[in-house]
């Protein structure tokens, strides 16, 4: 679901309702468990291997970034697909979207 390399996260599994908790929680976890080197700098959340995605995949990534935000560790979105841009331009949070 989330693959961790370094500086990056990687989302592998459909950003879609079905999987929203699991992803919500694994990425969670993610984020607890980096250690004080990490949690001081820039992460990339790598969204290139997400196949769908429908509205709660913004749910699920604004509350990755309030988890992020406790920590402190500034989170920066790569690669996300259209169809996510396109949902956050329909619901007016693209600003929101911390794309790197």
């Amino acid at each position: 679901m989330i693959e961790q390399a370094g500086d990056r996260l990687r989302v592998t599994a459909p950003m879609v309702i079905a999987n929203a908790r699991a992803l919500l929680e694994a990425g969670q976890r993610t984020l607890l468990s980096l250690d004080s080197r990490q949690q001081s700098a820039e992460l990339l959340l790598d969204l290139a291997a997400v196949s769908e995605v429908d509205s709660s995949s913004l749910s699920t990534l604004f509350a990755w970034q309030r988890k992020a935000s406790e920590l402190p560790v500034s989170l920066r979105i790569v690669n996300p697909p259209a169809s996510m841009l396109s949902l956050a331009a329909l619901y007016g949070v693209s600003e929101l979207l911390p794309l790197a």
